[in-house]
């Protein structure tokens, strides 16, 4: 135990959810660009299937499948999860080319240039070039 007690030293995984993980593993591999870290079964038709923008040591984003009416209702919301790009615009371009649904366009603020954009299940996520 750390000196001043308990003490978190870290994120390693976040989770989103999805409704079919075969079309969000496609979405976030083939669209995204991310990699599959992991992909494993256990239990009752249960899948740890997890994915990572390339080179991401930490965090991991697992795509959990909603398995009961009470998790269905939360798929779709707002993550507020922030994905780092170096150009807002060329990415922004990119990804729209590949059919990926923006709800805001690129867009000056003082913390930078963001647009927002959804998964295939309506989960926002924030994209982000940091102002320099």
């Amino acid at each position: 135990m750390h000196p001043g007690g308990i003490m978190i030293t870290g994120l390693h995984h976040v989770a989103v959810l999805v409704r079919d993980q075969e079309q969000a593993l496609q979405f976030y591999v083939d669209i995204l660009g991310f990699e599959k870290i992991a992909d494993d079964t256990f239990g009752l038709g249960m899948r740890w299937l997890v994915v990572a923008p390339k080179g991401q040591a930490q965090p991991h984003i697992v795509l959990n499948k909603a398995f009961d009416p009470d998790m269905e209702t939360r798929i779709g919301k707002l993550s507020g999860w922030v994905f780092h790009t170096d150009d807002c615009h060329a990415t922004y371009a990119e990804l729209k080319a590949k059919g990926v649904k923006f709800t805001e366009k690129p867009t000056a603020h003082m913390w930078g240039i963001q647009a927002l954009f959804e998964d295939l299940y309506g989960n926002q996520f924030v994209l982000l070039q940091p102002a320099a």
